[in-house]
């Protein structure tokens, strides 16, 4: 798999968009710096939802002191922290 940085961010911008409309929200305005948690377009469940999918969409299981807000926290650090373990 062909690892681009663009189309990371589009798929986890539009997954994060997805779950936020599952509950009620809009977060068509987010940005790739927004730090996801702190939004609250998600709750716990839907931020648990997201790691699941971004593991199982890059084929890319993640050990649980990787799941922090460093990592995982926005979009950028989502595909920062994606291409540099992936080496993409």
């Amino acid at each position: 798999m062909t690892l681009e940085r663009d189309a990371i961010k589009t798929a986890i911008r539009e997954k994060v968009i997805e779950l936020a409309n599952e509950l009620g929200e809009d977060a068509s305005d987010i940005n790739d710096d927004d730090i996801i948690p702190a939004t609250g377009a998600l709750d716990s469940a839907a931020i648990l939802a997201l790691v699941v999918w971004y593991e199982e969409a890059y084929d890319f299981p993640l050990k649980q002191e990787e799941i922090n807000i460093d990592n995982l926290g926005s979009i950028n650090a989502m595909v920062d922290f994606l291409l540099a373990r992936k080496g993409g």
